[in-house]
């Protein structure tokens, strides 16, 4: 069978950045696969379209230019939230937010993003809502581990999320995990 519209894709990778010789920056191994119904807006619509019409046992090199991947770095997403927004039981949150932690979040209209938190100041977090890789070109080398129909719940799962993350699989190895900014997770997989 081959990769094709609502296809459930069994896949494994390593993703370096910088260059296909550089060091491995995340993988998906035959452990904990990459696992996506091809065609939902899941993954990177340039990592499908290299991958499409593969079949079980096709090896793929992929490289995406930032432009294919995240984008380019943006200053404006970027910003300082008061410490209030991070206030439970009325105290701030010192043990989740903490230089360097990635903090789910919503906006006002209840698209879900993450930040990065680069600084807690005396009344701000300053915190990087950029994608991860934003920035970034993506070197991709695997493998497809299978191709197969998937069954009515995954297709439900990604059709109908039901106020889950939609992935069709768990979100492990889906690189950063649900909730960014760019509507995917990590090295594709879009929530």
């Amino acid at each position: 069978m081959s990769i094709a519209k609502d296809k459930k894709v069994t896949l494994i990778y390593d993703l370096r950045i910088d260059s296909f010789d550089s060091e491995i920056y995340e993988s998906a191994t035959l452990e904990n696969p990459l696992q996506f119904i091809y065609g939902t807006n899941q993954m990177l619509p340039a990592f499908e379209k290299a991958i499409d019409g593969l079949t079980e046992g096709a090896e793929f090199k992929i490289n995406l230019s930032q432009e294919d991947a995240y984008g380019e770095v943006n200053e404006e997403a970027v910003i300082n939230l008061p410490k209030s927004v991070f206030v439970t039981e009325g105290k701030f949150d010192e043990e989740r937010i903490k230089v360097g932690e990635m903090i789910p979040m919503m906006t006002s209209d209840g698209r879900r993003m993450t930040g990065v938190v680069l600084e807690v100041q005396d009344e701000e977090v300053k915190m990087d809502f950029n994608h991860p890789l934003a920035g970034e070109e993506l070197f991709f080398v695997g493998k497809i581990v299978s191709v197969e129909e998937p069954t009515v719940e995954e297709l439900e799962a990604v059709y109908n999320p039901g106020g889950g993350c939609g992935c069709g699989s768990s979100s492990e190895g889906c690189g950063s995990g649900c909730g960014d900014n760019e509507g995917g997770c990590g090295s594709g997989c879009g929530c």
